[in-house]
């Protein structure tokens, strides 16, 4: 009976011997398989590189409509937050005295009118009367006199009369300029005063609109810095500026630079850039606050990388894996300056031709062989900075 298990034990052994002997070649040490991976193949191209600049928007036209002379408002002719245009009556100021002051104007003028004819009709009697010796020469020079001081009086009459009416016609109150208007800060009833101080609406013309923005000059220094040297050429100054709203998205109308302020603000140690937006339908309102993607220059022969197949160090240093001609991986240190959409912008450690490694990076290890099994073409970059 002591013989069974001796004899159970032995089968159990022979029955793990053969299990160790179906397994796989890997794990009787065997070479592992060559770990596929998929590599980008880089290219040169020339890229634009953009900046992007914090700023705020500005009306194109501001007009603070005042009152010119001084009385009670009678009628506001607008409703607020409408559009007006140019010449468009805005309040009516109690007329009263100003049109009783040019209809006397008027009857000043009548007069002086009438005594010119007067004098008139006497100089041409006493002139003919003359000729004949009939009247002295005294009398003619007073005669002549008379009739210069009465076309003088219509003179000043008639610019009586004009002013009159100029002051007639500013207690009707019309719009500067075409735009957008605001909140009346009176109603009818209010005593208002010429040229007061405090605006009774203001006139904003939103169409199109300028978005100012602030760069800094050390910013500035770099990008000249960048021309001379031959890193970046100048594009055209006219190229469009995308404008950022507040949630990110994009103004679906882009700007044109217009100037570039000529001195920095010694506190901030930025100087301003204004930039002409059109606005037709008033979406950007004064005060926002916005972003400016601008041209800053054109980088010839640029390579780029996608961004997943850069990998940092604990120290901050960026290197890729590279598949040499050989088709084994490389780590190359890479120094790249900035994105452009999902990709970075090489300085240095790669070239045109290169084919980095962007998926699989788990699975490989420099001086390890691999397989390509897919290949993308990176020589098109579609992004911005």
């Amino acid at each position: 009976m002591a013989t069974f298990p001796r004899k159970l034990a032995l089968s159990l052994i022979a029955a793990l011997a053969v299990a160790m002997t179906a397994c796989s070649p890997e794990e009787q040490g065997g070479p592992p398989p060559t770990p596929a991976v998929t590599v980008a193949v880089l290219g040169a191209q020339d890229v634009t590189l953009t900046r992007e600049l914090p700023g705020r928007t500005n009306a194109w036209l501001v007009a603070e409509v005042r009152p010119q002379v001084s009385g009670l408002i009678a009628e506001r002719l607008f409703t607020e937050g409408e559009l007006v245009q140019k010449g468009q009556p805005l309040y009516q100021i109690d007329d009263a005295t100003y049109r009783a002051a040019a209809n006397s104007a008027r009857a000043q003028l009548a007069r002086a009118q009438a005594t010119l004819a007067a004098a008139k009709l006497t100089a041409e009697r006493i002139a003919e009367l003359a000729k004949i010796d009939a009247v002295s020469v005294q009398d003619n020079d007073n005669a002549t006199a008379a009739l210069a001081q009465a076309q003088a009086d219509v003179g000043v009459a008639r610019a009586a009369l004009d002013a009159a009416n100029v002051t007639l016609g500013y207690a009707r109150i019309t719009s500067p300029i075409s735009g957008r208007i605001g909140r009346s800060n009176v109603t009818p009833g209010a005593l208002v005063t010429a040229n007061q101080p405090q605006a009774l609406a203001t006139v904003q013309q939103l169409d199109p609109i300028y978005v100012d923005v602030t760069q800094s000059s050390t910013e500035l220094l770099e990008l000249r810095r960048s021309l001379d040297e031959g890193r970046l050429s100048r594009g055209d100054e006219s190229m469009p500026v995308t404008i950022l709203l507040e949630d990110g998205s994009a103004f679906p109308y882009q700007g044109t630079l217009k100037f570039s302020e000529v001195a920095v603000d010694p506190s901030t140690g930025s100087f301003a850039l204004r930039i002409e937006v059109p606005n037709p339908d008033h979406v950007l309102m004064p005060g926002m606050y916005v972003r400016a993607e601008l041209a800053a220059g054109i980088r010839a022969d640029a390579v780029l990388v996608p961004q997943r197949a850069i990998a940092r160090d604990p120290k901050g240093n960026t290197s890729a894996m590279v598949v040499n001609p050989d088709g084994v991986v490389e780590r190359r240190p890479v120094v790249v300056s900035r994105t452009i959409g999902d990709q970075w912008l090489v300085e240095s450690g790669l070239a045109a031709g290169d084919r980095v490694v962007i998926e699989g990076l788990q699975k490989i290890a420099p001086g390890a062989p691999v397989q390509i099994t897919d290949t993308v073409d990176n020589a098109v970059s579609t992004g911005q900075e």
